[in-house]
């Protein structure tokens, strides 16, 4: 029995079929990285979005959370809020402890990731060890340095006390609390920063650097002139990041000052942050949520206005610091 082979050709697409086809890639192509993209997108307007349309909702009432019925108010709150002289006295803390800790931390944060650039013995166990106040319990780290910074039994009034400086009230004093405080933070935060710093200094290439060496820089020209512009979008990230988180701070003030009413950041507002200062208006003791959600809603504004000044200024350092074109040409002499 002979076996018959099927000569027929094979299908070809028609025309309607081309058409449809290259429809749909268009559509893929041109929709898909939408889809992709969606999900945070969807997730930002639910945990993001919402609620901080709704805060601002809240703010215009007179919403007392033991009570029931909420009253809206307009502006009422945010006109009372402007003239709050605990308000502006909070305000000044923020502002006092974000620059003693943000501005060192970030200098320390850049000098300590240049160092750990180098070629050191041992370089990854140093990197790993920078890290390790970063994971160390943010209450932990408040009971020491609050013992460290005692009045009395401090370690730090003990040093002092040996090259004849008086005891500090650490506490009771409202600049030597911010100094207390941005040290803790410092110290938590340098290391972080600094490993954000070094994987940005691992991606710029040796040819600049050996580029500068042969035009005669020495190490320190060769960081100013190559390394820090190189690293400004890396250096714009650490300080809107360190600004949001510097102007939000709340844990180690709350935990440094304890007492009766340590929300209060010790007895004359020595160290109250306007996070404590939301807290203490929306919940205990006072339950007015209204009110601190204007609070909340000015914080907001102060971290964008820092933030945007900040970035301004980083920038304009940036700039400046580029050798001038003829400069550039001629080397780095």
């Amino acid at each position: 029995m002979a076996l018959q082979l099927d000569a027929r050709p094979p299908a070809v697409p028609t025309p309607s079929r081309r058409s449809r086809a290259g429809r749909l890639s268009r559509i893929d192509a041109k929709y898909s990285p939408y889809l992709y993209i969606a999900p945070f997108f969807v997730v930002f307007a639910i945990f993001g979005a919402w609620p901080l349309a709704y805060t601002f909702w809240v703010s215009l009432h007179d919403w007392d959370l033991l009570g029931s019925n909420p009253t809206f108010i307009g502006a009422d709150n945010y006109t009372q809020l402007l003239a709050d002289s605990d308000f502006w006295h909070s305000v000044v803390n923020t502002l006092g402890i974000f620059l003693l800790s943000t501005v060192p931390q970030l200098l320390l944060a850049l000098w300590l990731a240049n160092l750990l650039n180098r070629q050191l013995r041992m370089r990854t166990g140093w990197r790993m060890a920078v890290l390790v106040p970063n994971v160390t319990s943010t209450a932990a780290v408040a009971i020491v340095f609050g013992v460290l910074f005692g009045r009395e039994f401090g370690m730090v009034n003990w040093l002092l006390d040996m090259i004849g400086v008086d005891p500090i009230g650490w506490k009771s004093n409202r600049f030597a609390s911010w100094v207390a405080i941005s040290t803790m933070v410092d110290w938590r935060w340098t290391g972080y920063n600094a490993l954000i710093f070094l994987a940005a200094m691992q991606a710029i290439p040796r040819d600049l650097y050996e580029a500068a060496a042969i035009d005669g820089a020495n190490r320190a020209r060769q960081f100013w002139s190559v390394t820090v512009p190189l690293l400004k979008p890396t250096i714009i990230f650490c300080v809107i990041i360190s600004t949001i988180g510097g102007l939000q701070l709340f844990t180690e003030p709350r935990l440094f000052h304890s007492g009766t009413n340590p929300i209060r950041g010790g007895t004359l507002r020595e160290s109250q942050t306007m996070t404590m200062y939301m807290f203490e208006n929306a919940f205990a003791p006072h339950y007015n949520f209204g009110y601190g959600s204007a609070v909340a809603w000015l914080l907001f504004a102060l971290i964008a206005i820092v933030a945007a000044i900040n970035v301004l200024i980083i920038r304009r350092l940036g700039s400046s610091a580029r050798p001038p074109e003829g400069k550039r040409k001629a080397g780095f002499r």
